[in-house]
Protein backbone atom coordinates (compact mmCIF):
# COMPACT_ATOMS: atom_id res chain seq x y z
CA UNK A 1 0.00 0.00 0.00
CA UNK A 2 1.28 3.49 -1.38
CA UNK A 3 1.30 5.96 1.31
CA UNK A 4 -0.79 8.76 1.71
CA UNK A 5 0.75 12.44 1.77
CA UNK A 6 -1.67 15.91 3.30
CA UNK A 7 -0.06 19.07 2.96
CA UNK A 8 -1.59 22.29 3.69
CA UNK A 9 -1.32 24.94 0.18
CA UNK A 10 -2.57 27.77 1.77
CA UNK A 11 -1.61 30.04 -1.41
CA UNK A 12 -4.27 27.84 -3.87
CA UNK A 13 -6.52 30.03 -3.43
CA UNK A 14 -8.91 29.15 -6.73
CA UNK A 15 -10.13 26.56 -9.29
CA UNK A 16 -7.30 27.32 -11.35
CA UNK A 17 -4.58 26.77 -8.68
CA UNK A 18 -6.12 24.12 -8.09
CA UNK A 19 -5.77 22.54 -11.49
CA UNK A 20 -2.36 23.55 -11.55
CA UNK A 21 -1.00 21.55 -8.16
CA UNK A 22 -3.23 18.43 -9.68
CA UNK A 23 -1.26 18.92 -12.51
CA UNK A 24 2.22 19.46 -11.10
CA UNK A 25 1.51 16.29 -8.76
CA UNK A 26 0.39 14.19 -11.49
CA UNK A 27 3.35 15.04 -13.63
CA UNK A 28 6.01 14.36 -10.97
CA UNK A 29 4.17 11.34 -9.64
CA UNK A 30 2.72 9.22 -12.54
CA UNK A 31 -0.16 7.39 -11.42
CA UNK A 32 -0.32 8.91 -8.04
CA UNK A 33 -4.44 9.88 -6.60
CA UNK A 34 -4.94 13.38 -5.88
CA UNK A 35 -7.36 14.50 -3.85
CA UNK A 36 -7.88 18.10 -3.31
CA UNK A 37 -10.09 20.67 -0.81
CA UNK A 38 -9.98 23.98 -1.71
CA UNK A 39 -12.53 24.97 1.00
CA UNK A 40 -9.49 24.04 3.84
CA UNK A 41 -6.43 24.56 1.08
CA UNK A 42 -5.49 20.59 1.74
CA UNK A 43 -3.97 18.43 -1.17
CA UNK A 44 -3.89 14.78 -0.69
CA UNK A 45 -1.68 12.49 -2.91
CA UNK A 46 -0.08 8.96 -2.67
CA UNK A 47 3.86 8.62 -3.60
CA UNK A 48 6.79 10.19 -2.52
CA UNK A 49 6.29 12.75 0.03
CA UNK A 50 9.50 14.75 -1.29
CA UNK A 51 8.89 14.44 -5.15
CA UNK A 52 5.09 15.97 -4.24
CA UNK A 53 6.30 18.50 -2.19
CA UNK A 54 8.73 19.69 -4.83
CA UNK A 55 6.50 19.75 -7.58
CA UNK A 56 4.13 21.73 -5.48
CA UNK A 57 7.06 24.36 -5.11
CA UNK A 58 7.70 24.39 -8.62
CA UNK A 59 4.49 24.88 -9.64
CA UNK A 60 4.56 28.00 -7.91
CA UNK A 61 2.88 27.37 -4.29
CA UNK A 62 4.04 26.74 -1.19
CA UNK A 63 3.09 23.18 0.64
CA UNK A 64 3.09 22.58 4.64
CA UNK A 65 2.05 20.10 7.03
CA UNK A 66 -1.48 19.89 6.96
Amino acid sequence: MTDKTTLTVNDMTCSHCVGTVRQALETALPGTQVEIDLGTHKVSFTGDRAKGEEAIREAGYTPGNA
